[in-house]
């Protein structure tokens, strides 16, 4: 092997990739609210048959003691041992259009090492565009549709499904740096950041994997089958209306985010009311207390925490 970050490689088939074929990115990070990114890459790896060109080194890039891998004990005995794996590979969308996909988890280190692998391999296969996903908690109301921060070079993209446009500092990920390399060198890259009710945050929120889909189809043009997921979309909103239903408190919380929602959505060109006067975006802390404060402050209200019962994921 010529480079100690990849701990396989495949010859054969790295030959044999296309050129000019998109590039998905679906890094398992920090911050994943709705499981977006996790329902992408396992979608992806069920639905578009991956096959792995290399594979990197988990030795190199990996902290094993804040991320550590699962292994089964079976009663006297350890057995499937899983590891943590980082890979690119090609796949196939629904109707046979290959794309190359950069999956796993995020590197703990090396992080400028992992990212001119990247940028290697992208200038290798000629990649013609990059695409990535990620998912913040926001005050946004489950019963509108899920809006996005488009970043990168498309400018249509951005003009038609950016809804929220701040100047803010924050924490970056890989996937962040990857894109501003990208950018910086004159490629065709596009970010999405989803913007999740902060209620559902801890859920697999399906509706996330379907936002996440659609924008990987706008941005990189191929074409993925979603009629399970909408199915699964509808009956976890049926079980979300319910709960809510059954809460005079958390009906009067969605109300509130649907006015806020829908008076931003009127005029964008409004200050954002998802955001701090200064532009930066709150913190689960930030949201659990406007929360409080919220419910603590109506007139008819004892107090209470809101959250979701057993079956969709737990209390929030």
């Amino acid at each position: 092997m010529n480079n100690p970050i990849f701990s396989a490689e495949f010859p054969e088939r790295r030959a044999a990739v296309p050129r000019g074929l998109p590039l998905i990115v679906a890094l398992l990070g920090v911050t994943d609210a709705g499981t977006a990114v996790g329902q992408l890459e396992t979608y992806l790896w069920e639905h578009s048959s991956p096959e792995e060109i290399v594979r990197f080194s988990a030795d190199e890039l990996l902290d094993y003691r804040a991320r550590r891998p699962v292994i089964t004990f079976d009663e006297d005995h350890l057995l499937d041992y899983a590891p943590e794996e980082l890979s690119l590979s090609l796949a196939h969308d629904e109707l046979g259009a290959p794309f190359l996909l950069l999956s796993g988890y995020e590197p703990d280190f090396r992080w400028e090492q992992f990212i001119d692998a990247v940028l290697m391999l992208a200038h290798e296969f000629e990649v013609a565009r990059t695409v990535w996903a990620h998912a913040l908690p926001m005050p946004v109301p489950h019963t509108r549709p899920i809006r996005a921060t488009v970043s990168g070079s498309r400018e249509d993209l951005i003009a038609d499904r950016s809804v929220w446009r701040p100047t803010t500092k924050l924490a970056a990920s890989v996937s962040h740096v990857l894109e501003y390399r990208l950018h910086s060198l004159g490629e065709e890259v596009t970010g999405f950041a989803l913007l999740i009710p902060h209620y559902l945050g801890n859920t697999e929120y399906p509706d996330a994997l379907l936002a996440a889909l659609d924008g990987v189809m706008a941005a990189a043009g191929l074409f993925f089958a979603t009629d399970d997921v909408r199915q699964k979309a509808e009956a976890f909103r049926v079980q979300v209306d319910k709960q809510i239903a059954d809460n005079a408190e958390s009906e009067e919380m969605v109300r509130t985010l649907e006015d806020r929602h829908d008076r931003y959505m009127q005029d964008r060109l409004e200050s954002s009311p998802l955001i701090d006067e200064d532009g930066a975006i709150p913190t689960a802390d930030q949201l659990a207390s406007e929360l409080e404060n919220f419910l603590a402050n109506r007139p008819d209200s004892e107090g209470g925490e809101f959250g979701f019962d057993d079956g969709l994921g737990g209390r929030n």
